[in-house]
């Protein structure tokens, strides 16, 4: 039996701040994340007897003094911090606060950027260690290890301060069997429940909505995804799936959505097939969505739209072609174009998603990038301009070709929040891209057709309009302060 206490923190930061999102940031829609990589996390120590919490300090709107009441509160021996590469200096300097207070605990902080940079990280006074890569294993280790005075040499993953410097630990191996983690649906009801659970939304899906994994992994490599499990890909068994998803209908009643956030839920066409075959032989009811690509077939779509998918969320990026190779995204506007032909056909819905300035990017193909996205005509979308976060090619490539335009990472947020590009090339300046970005956006919601077509959807849908107004009364609010 072990006595440890560990407290699982989304650290204070800008409201509505989501760090889990692959682009980190606050974002126009009005969508605000789950920490759902601390929560899978939390089901493993939990699982171990451990006594832990789970504090998202975005979600429940405390500043750092509200923080550091709550852990001075549990008193933890171990505090975890979740962090991101735009708000790293805060996350810093929150757990620098915490390490303060709470000198006894052990202080270490996970996620892609300290993953990527760990020596740089550790460089600070009141970090005791970092989590490097997949970090349900690594967290519990040490918790176990801190526990019974083990050596933390022997705990894989680990970067910490030891007595004569950054000691970096063996990297540890992927999880091989995901049917061994927690169902992250019943952390988000034990450490949230259902008050907890409606501050968090996806401006695509109907609220409330909860997110899970099915998969962990993506076998493709764009470059400037800044994911963690690249050149991996790991699935669930339908068996255990099927039994998340009966215990949610169970369970959570008043759940509308069900946010399947596998890098690419339809990556592997059998094990989907398979998937969605047993999703419907079991009569589950639940209406889900996921991410997908546009490689994914007619015969796909169609059995993932009759076990209960409404939408995908698609990262189309650009219809030019040397863009396309220039990031490795393997992808063609014809493919684009015969996919959303296809998913109109299965009656699935599109959250398409552009990256405005990526590599071989001008004014002039961004434009055309913006005409071919309202040609598509997809039922949501999202124009970024390109961040280059450390530990990507695209970080690599724009440090290489002096398109970086600043180091200093909270450079990659404007002051509300919202996204900013660090990469400026002779093509696009990075504070061309952030306004075209703005355009695009007003552009493509505000064309008569469009709102027609909202205006259409909510009033045979009543809960489609909830989830339009929520998110329009946001978008229109940052667009307005931004004009």
């Amino acid at each position: 039996m072990t006595f440890m206490k560990v407290l699982m923190l989304n650290p204070p930061f800008l409201p509505k701040y989501s760090r889990q999102s692959r682009s980190p940031c606050v974002t126009k829609g009005g969508t605000f994340y789950y920490p759902y990589f601390l929560a899978y996390a939390t089901g493993v120590l939990e699982n171990e007897g451990i006594e832990v919490k789970l504090a998202d300090a975005v979600a429940n709107g405390w500043g750092r003094e509200e923080t550091v009441a709550h852990a001075k509160a549990f008193n933890p021996q171990l505090i975890v911090v979740d962090t991101s590469t735009p708000s790293i200096r805060n996350d810093v300097e929150v757990a620098t606060l915490l390490k303060r207070e709470l000198p006894n605990a052990h202080v270490t902080l996970v996620g892609t950027h300290p993953t990527a940079l760990p020596e740089e990280t550790l460089k600070t006074e009141n970090i005791d260690s970092v989590c490097r890569g997949e970090y349900d294993h690594t967290v519990r280790d040490l918790a176990l290890a801190l526990d019974s005075g083990k050596p933390l040499e022997r705990v894989e993953g680990l970067s910490f301060k030891g007595k004569n410097g950054i000691i970096h630990n063996e990297p540890r191996a992927l999880a091989k069997n995901l049917d061994e983690l927690p169902w992250v649906s019943k952390v988000y009801a034990k450490q949230f429940g259902e008050k907890g659970i409606r501050k968090y939304f996806y401006a695509s899906l109907r609220w409330p909505q909860i997110t899970i994994l099915t998969a962990r992994g993506c076998p493709y490599s764009c470059s400037f995804c800044n994911s963690p499990f690249k050149h991996s890909y790991r699935a669930r068994s339908a068996g255990d799936v099927i039994a998340e998803l009966k215990w949610i209908e169970e369970n959570m009643p008043f759940v509308k959505e069900v946010m399947i956030e596998d890098e690419t839920f339809p990556a592997v066409k059998q094990r989907t097939l398979e998937l969605c075959k047993a999703i419907s032989a079991a009569g589950i009811k639940l209406t889900w969505s996921c991410n997908a690509r546009v490689n994914t077939d007619p015969e796909t779509l169609q059995a993932m739209r009759t076990a209960g998918c409404r939408l995908m969320c698609v990262g189309f990026e650009s219809p030019e072609q040397s863009v396309l190779d220039n990031v490795g995204k393997r992808t063609t506007a014809d493919m684009q174009t015969e996919f959303m032909q296809n998913a109109g056909k299965a009656g699935l819905l599109v959250n398409g998603c552009w990256i405005l300035g990526l590599p071989g990017d001008t004014k002039e193909s961004v434009k055309r990038t913006v005409e071919f996205a309202k040609k598509l005509n997809p039922d949501t979308a999202q124009f970024y301009s390109l961040y280059a976060y450390p530990g990507t090619a695209a970080w690599e490539w724009a440090e290489k070709n002096g398109h970086l335009t600043s180091r200093e990472y909270s450079a990659l947020l404007t002051p509300g929040g919202q996204h900013a590009s660090n990469v400026s090339t002779p093509g696009l300046s990075n504070e061309d891209a952030d306004m075209m970005c703005l355009k695009a956006l007003k552009g493509f919601y505000l064309r008569p057709r469009y709102v027609a077509k909202k205006i259409r959807q909510s009033a045979v849908n009543p809960s489609e309009a909830k989830r339009t107004f929520m998110a329009a009364k946001t978008f229109f609010k940052i667009v307005a302060s931004r004009s």
